[in-house]
């Protein structure tokens, strides 16, 4: 049973990875499409506003941003993850208790919110028992036998070649000690995301994808990494504060940097 167990896993793993890098290989420029877009209609809203001045006012509120904002994450992630409903929920709880007033909206919110959170819980993939023991042995070992990425965060430990990441009006803290780590999506809306690659290494150049929106996101790199951004910065922006070593020529240990900065920024910093 358990060579069953590990069997799965490692398809898993291995269609977890030809995702990534068809995504890479073929939808590496989408990000910016998208991200074009998303503002190009914002734009047009903008014109639209100015003139025709007798539209509802909720058509051009924050409200209405977090729901085209939920829609931009959709379509630019294939709608996975819990981020673009959340916006579109909260933006629509907020555009009908203006709408309809009289309607005792506030108190559904919190009985909602424990009603989604608790669907999340159950829907949400499980670990075997075989995962759980293989992780903890994979964490007792020296990292020098690791070769596959393994992310620690604040609760769980788990062995992954890619991080995904999701921060929604919360914070996230994650350590990577992977010797062979491979790239992955980080999102961070109105929260903060914190990213310890400090104890890991490239054996090739990696792609990170980054979409912060009001937020930070933290990361913390060897100071012999070389950083490539190609990140649209729009009222946002990227710091590299780490103490800059000898060039080494390992072109190999490129973390290459794409996505979306929208009034928040990154941080690079080294120990």
């Amino acid at each position: 049973m358990s060579d069953n167990f590990d069997r799965r896993r490692n398809d898993r793993r291995e269609r977890r990875q030809q995702r990534w890098e068809t995504k890479m290989e073929f939808g590496g420029g989408s990000s910016n499409v998208w991200t074009g877009i998303f503002i190009l209609l914002i734009g047009v809203a903008a014109l639209i506003r100015v003139s025709v001045p007798d539209l509802p006012h909720w058509l051009f509120s924050w409200k209405m941003f977090l729901i085209a904002l939920g829609l931009f994450l959709g379509f630019k992630h294939g709608f996975k993850g819990p981020a673009w409903f959340i916006l579109i929920l909260l933006g629509s709880a907020f555009i009908l208790r203006d709408m309809y007033p009289e309607l005792p909206i506030r108190q559904y919110v919190w009985p909602s919110i424990l009603v989604l959170v608790g669907a999340v819980m159950i829907l949400r993939p499980k670990r075997s028992p075989w995962e759980c023991n293989d992780n903890q042995k994979k964490k007792n070992q020296d990292s020098s036998g690791i070769e596959e990425a393994t992310i620690l965060d604040e609760k769980h430990n788990f062995k992954e070649d890619y991080i995904d990441s999701t921060s929604i009006f919360s914070g996230s803290k994650k350590i990577i000690i992977s010797k062979n780590f491979k790239g992955g999506d980080v999102v961070t809306i109105f929260g903060g995301t914190e990213l310890d690659f400090s104890q890991a290494d490239l054996l090739k150049p990696v792609t990170l994808e980054i979409t912060t929106i009001f937020g930070g996101t933290k990361l913390i790199i060897p100071s012999n990494w070389e950083i490539k951004s190609e990140a649209v910065m729009i009222f946002g922006g990227i710091e590299d504060k780490r103490r800059m070593q000898t060039i080494t020529g390992q072109p190999e240990k490129t973390l290459i940097l794409k996505g979306t900065v929208l009034f928040g920024g990154i941080e690079i910093k080294s120990y």
